[in-house]
């Protein structure tokens, strides 16, 4: 299906209406949708926004009642394989979550990019978020090819308070449909695991000289984690921290996600 109708079905399905954000008025509206999202703290200046708009770079949105309900927004970046659009924020208002939204959103970014002759979308998740790890590597069909730890430094917002912001940076080929089946782990090289009544992080070990599949399974609900046991959620971060470090480290990257909620790099 052509891209563009592909993005369309989906936002019809999720009860909203695709429209891309270029006038002054709609810089106010994504603020909206941001500080609801990421709190006061999480606001980029308006006049950003507009030079985005008039760059090429014009954000999308999704409306419901004719109200932004959602925007996903970025710019073309240049990396050592050449254009790229840079995915930076994807926001939906909460009570709108879970429906599609999202997935309606980044369709449209994909439409853009292939219209404007860009065949690859980057953009970096925290990889102790399972739902996302899930959106972005089966319901997409995207991968990644590095980790930063840290990335950002430290942030306030709502979301990411507290947190070291650890992150993947995902590798979205466009020119496919988007998508990919959850893969089977049985028979990777398990190089984190969960184990006891309380899921704690359980490391092994991988080297260069491992080339086949390896798996990094990660908390269930690293959020929820993080609210009843602190010191857990840490030991989870630097544990998986460590393990993709060691499998890029072996020249390994994210080709997918299995359904036991697991990293399978190969």
């Amino acid at each position: 299906m052509p891209a563009w109708d592909l993005a369309h079905a989906a936002a019809r399905g999720s009860g909203v209406e695709l429209r891309p954000l270029g006038a002054l008025g709609d810089a106010d509206g994504i603020l909206g949708v941001m500080v609801a999202t990421w709190g006061e703290f999480q606001q980029i200046p308006r006049e950003l926004i507009r030079a985005l708009q008039e760059s090429g770079n014009v954000p999308h949105g999704a409306f419901a009642a004719g109200e932004l309900v959602g925007y996903v927004l970025g710019w073309a970046g240049v990396d050592e394989e050449g254009l790229h659009v840079h995915s930076h924020m994807l926001a939906v208002l909460p009570d709108l979550r879970s429906r599609g939204v999202g997935y309606a959103l980044k369709l449209a970014q994909r439409a853009q990019g292939l219209d404007q002759g860009i065949h690859v979308a980057r953009w970096t998740f925290d990889p102790l978020v399972a739902r996302n790890a899930y959106f972005n590597l089966v319901k997409l069909g995207a991968g990644a090819d590095r980790f930063h730890r840290n990335f950002y430094g430290e942030m306030d917002d709502l979301l990411n308070r507290g947190e070291r912001t650890d992150r993947l940076v995902v590798r979205w080929d466009l020119d496919p449909d988007p998508g990919r089946a959850p893969v089977d782990a049985r028979h990777a090289v398990v190089v984190l695991d969960r184990e006891g009544p309380e899921d704690a992080p359980r490391p092994s070990a991988v080297t260069k000289a491992d080339v086949g599949p390896a798996a990094v399974r990660i908390p269930r609900d690293h959020p929820a984690l993080r609210e009843a046991d602190p010191g857990l959620a840490r030991e989870w971060r630097d544990a998986v921290a460590d393990a993709l470090d060691a499998c890029f480290a072996a020249g390994l990257a994210v080709r997918g996600w299995a359904s036991e909620g697991a990293y399978l790099f190969s």
